[in-house]
């Protein structure tokens, strides 16, 4: 299989298990991955965790603006395959129709639910009970070409974006490496997709980061774990941005207070009322502040000014 010449695409944290037990074992005659970007308060320029990984097997590396108007660089390596793993760019006709093996991805849900860029986000946030790995045949459409294999995972009420991420990333890794044989033998069915069962994971916007208490308290909880831990879920405490990564849902019933309102405290927590019901905060950062566990939080505040304040 080492005759068999990969292209490899992919820029997060995310793609790196995949990457490298392809170029542990596979022919990956290139890399491509996002241009470097600027981050933080200092905005540094930063290369992608694909551009630090590609570094460590000593493989070319190309790093288009736009790989619409760049593709015959990747076409230069003459690749029998391409396998895309959250690259971050759609991949043009040019190359989408170029190999013997076709380009593969590596999407993380179970397609036709959630196809898009945040399909990890949503799967927590819109209250899925599972999600899972998709090895796919790339279309011109997003995520949209004949799945070739998949491998589910259950979401439990302990799953963070964090813990799921890491587990769907190893997922992948494997589901990859054990459909690749068969996609070079040919011992493969491919299904097409269920259009009637499509639902979307796209990209996390600043709206969708704010908390709204209107909704239900398990709502409200999927939000945060979802979030958590980037880009964090936020609502307001007094005009100031107030981030909540942890919290557990009460049944404790209130008919008639205005959701948001704090309503009390615990030994690790502040009460406040999600739709009818309750959640108790306990891991927060208050604009300004390093996260904290709202225990310690609570050390260095006079209770009687957060009681009755409205969470906005």
């Amino acid at each position: 299989m080492k005759d068999i010449r990969i292209v490899f695409m992919g820029t997060p944290d995310f793609s790196v298990p995949v990457f490298k037990a392809l170029a542990e074992t596979y022919n990956v005659v290139a890399v491509v991955t996002q241009p470097d970007k600027k981050t933080g308060r200092k905005q540094i320029l930063t290369p992608s965790p694909i551009k630090l990984a590609s570094a460590e097997f000593n493989i070319p590396l190309l790093q288009p603006v736009n790989i619409k108007e760049e593709y015959e660089k990747v076409l230069e390596y003459k690749p029998d395959m391409i396998i895309t793993c959250a690259y971050g760019q759609i991949i043009p006709k040019q190359l989408l129709d170029y190999p013997k093996y076709k380009c593969i991805n590596v999407h993380a849900s179970l397609l036709p639910k959630l196809r898009g860029g945040a399909p990890i986000h949503h799967a927590i946030m819109d209250g899925y009970d599972k999600t899972g790995i998709t090895i796919m045949y790339m279309d011109t459409k997003m995520d949209a070409g004949d799945i070739i294999s998949q491998k589910e995972t259950k979401i439990t009420k302990e799953d963070t974006l964090g813990t799921l991420h890491d587990r769907l990333s190893e997922m992948g890794k494997d589901l990859l490496m054990e459909t690749l044989p068969n996609i070079i033998s040919g011992n493969i069915n491919p299904i097409k997709q269920d259009e009637s069962e499509v639902t979307y994971g796209y990209n996390i916007t600043k709206e969708d980061e704010k908390i709204d208490f209107t909704k239900t308290n398990i709502e409200v909880d999927n939000k945060v774990r979802a979030l958590n831990p980037t880009p964090g879920a936020y609502t307001t405490l007094n005009g100031k941005r107030l981030k909540i990564y942890a919290l557990r849902v009460s049944d404790r019933y209130y008919s008639r207070t205005t959701p948001g309102t704090i309503v009390g405290f615990e030994k690790d927590g502040i009460r406040v009322v999600a739709g009818t019901k309750e959640v108790i905060l306990t891991d927060i950062a208050l604009e300004g502040k390093k996260r904290c566990l709202v225990k310690d939080y609570l050390n260095g505040v006079d209770k009687k000014d957060l009681l009755g304040v409205v969470l906005k």
